[in-house]
């Protein structure tokens, strides 16, 4: 009969499996944004600068490339573990084979704004014109083209021109090579303070967004592979608790406490124009990190109107989110 261990062999049992566990959690997770200075991200940043992921003991590498869709295609390349862009993204990849899932969502409202030049007066004046978006098979790509159909322009009736970042959106506005933008916070109000464009259609606020698009929606969250997801439910529960420690932040937060908490880099040379974007922003950030009822629902109807590869007969949508990680922070 085997000897049970004693009262030194136990403690060192839990301090074998108790290094073991720090070194699987201290494996990098790649986090990947669509832009770390938009403020639709910021949850993730704040978690990062913050230190909510060490202290869940995550070793957390927050990634920036220009749009949400190439974070889509990072992450079903396998290259990062976390994809934060728009949740349209896991409806689009699923319809395509691909199992994806939100684990947290951030904001509930699509946190975009189009914005017009040249007399431009609504999405009806964008027949003839050059409409700017992040990139093709990008958020701002879809809502733009439903905004166009729903003012009745068939999808011949303008031209879309892809636009690498923020720098670029306020170049090609001022240039004059394109008539209007789809954007977000902080370059918005950078935009609207100066008089470079005037609003078309406001996408910013919870209200606005379920106005225009017919119902709750979710614009930013995290997803992630469904594989990845279920091989790491530890990890993942951590990351949803650090992001919702990030959300708790920013609704008890004055706008200079956050602005204060943020890199300079991010933030651009107008301490006051960012408050000021961050004002706009914050009542549309989840206050729980849940899917708001009837959000999927929306978001798959606004896709599908656009995308015809997208019908509801093809995606499940219960497989699309999970709101089981952010119970579990609660």
């Amino acid at each position: 009969m085997p000897r049970r261990a004693g009262p030194l062999g136990r403690a060192l049992i839990c301090l074998i499996a108790s290094c073991v566990a720090q070194v699987s959690l201290a494996q990098p997770i790649r986090l990947m944004t669509g832009g770390a200075a938009k403020l639709i991200y910021l949850p993730v940043v704040l978690a990062d600068r913050l230190g909510y992921f060490r202290r869940e003991g995550l070793d957390v590498r927050v990634l920036s490339v220009p749009a949400g869709i190439d974070t889509s295609t990072e992450l079903v390349a396998g290259a990062i573990e976390g994809a934060v862009g728009f949740y349209d993204h896991t409806i689009g990849l699923q319809s395509r084979g691909m199992d994806v899932q939100s684990v947290i969502v951030l904001g509930q409202s699509a946190g975009l704004i189009e914005l017009g030049t040249n007399g431009m007066r609504n999405m009806a004046d964008a027949k003839g014109r050059r409409l700017g978006v992040t990139g093709f098979g990008s958020s701002t790509y879809f809502l733009t083209r439903y905004l166009a159909t729903r003012a009745g322009l068939a999808p011949d009736a303008y031209t879309i021109v892809p636009l690498a970042n923020e720098a670029a959106f306020d170049k090609a506005l001022s240039s004059g090579d394109v008539d209007a933008v789809m954007t977000e916070e902080p370059t918005a109000t950078r935009l609207l303070s100066r008089g470079a464009a005037k609003p078309l259609v406001d996408l910013r606020s919870v209200a606005d967004t379920q106005r225009q698009l017919g119902g709750p929606y979710v614009g930013a969250c995290l997803y992630m592979r469904r594989d990845w997801i279920d091989a790491h439910p530890v990890e993942t529960g951590r990351l949803a608790h650090a992001l919702l420690d990030a959300l708790r932040f920013i609704g008890t937060h004055s706008e200079a406490d956050i602005e204060a908490a943020m890199p300079a880099s991010l933030k651009g040379n107008d301490p006051a124009i960012y408050r000021q974007a961050l004002s706009v922003m914050k009542p549309a950030f989840s206050s729980t990190g849940r899917m708001p009822a009837g959000a999927p629902s929306t978001v798959l109807a606004t896709l599908a109107d656009i995308d015809t590869e997208v019908s509801a007969r093809h995606v499940d949508l219960t497989r699309t989110w999970t709101d089981r990680f952010v119970a579990d922070a609660h």
